[in-house]
């Protein structure tokens, strides 16, 4: 069966939370001292894991962590409380850092999620994005442009039901108007979007790399499944 949609993961997928020194650099450890560039990314790496803990919690936060991407106030309670035990000093740096997280202007596309996307809508593939995620990811896509060649957003919060739950692709699916068989999901979590293979789509991974380091892995993919032709940059 010929695929007819594609299903995107966004954070880490079609976006990624940057380092950007303009917001970080300013950030103290409970000595006052400047964050080290490593200390730097591993927050980043903390506030965008698709699954499992990050760090420590006290049983209240582990529910609000548990809870996150389906409440936007457990979403903030519990990722304020990872850049407290990750060392940020201050609770004004963490809101500070919070709001950045929360902010889909502050997160950069990688190089060739327009093009793919693009190159989709062209050839009459229907798309979806399916997100975990505590906030409203469409500006996101406004900025770059390619809002409008969505057919579907699907985000956790909106839609009261997380990944990898099989309702969720499921209701992707009926949206769109396809069977599980014609679509394809991307993302960067084997647990997370790799449970839409258990309702019979076809799944390919890709790695959450810095956007520099990330070419063309959603054309690869796509042309992978068939899906677009290979590219000269991807083939």
């Amino acid at each position: 069966m010929s695929l007819r949609a594609v299903f995107f993961d966004y954070s880490g997928t079609l976006f990624r939370l940057e380092q950007d020194a303009s917001w970080l650099a300013g950030l103290t450890d409970g000595s006052g001292d400047p964050l080290t560039l490593e200390a730097q990314t591993e927050l980043l790496r903390r506030l965008t894991a698709p699954t499992g803990r990050v760090v420590e919690f006290e049983p209240e936060f582990q529910e609000a962590w548990d809870q996150r991407d389906l409440d936007p106030e457990m979403h903030r309670k519990s990722n304020i409380e990872v850049l407290r035990v990750s060392g940020v000093s201050t609770a004004e740096q963490a809101e500070a850092l919070y709001a950045r997280l929360v902010d889909p202007l502050s997160w950069t596309p990688y190089p060739d999620t327009a093009e793919v996307l693009r190159g989709l809508r062209d050839a009459g593939v229907r798309i979806g994005v399916i997100s975990n995620i505590a906030f409203d990811i469409r500006p996101a896509f406004e900025k770059l442009g390619v809002f409008d060649l969505v057919d579907e957003y699907l985000m956790s919060y909106v839609e009261g039901v997380i990944k990898p739950d099989p309702k969720l692709f499921l209701r992707a699916c009926e949206r769109l108007g396809v069977e599980p068989a014609e679509a394809l999901m991307i993302g960067d979590s084997e647990e997370a979007d790799g449970g839409a293979a258990a309702i019979g789509c076809a799944v390919s991974i890709v790695e959450p790399l810095p956007t520099a380091q990330r070419p063309d892995a959603l054309l690869a993919a796509v042309a992978e499944h068939g899906v677009l032709p290979a590219s000269p940059a991807g083939a």
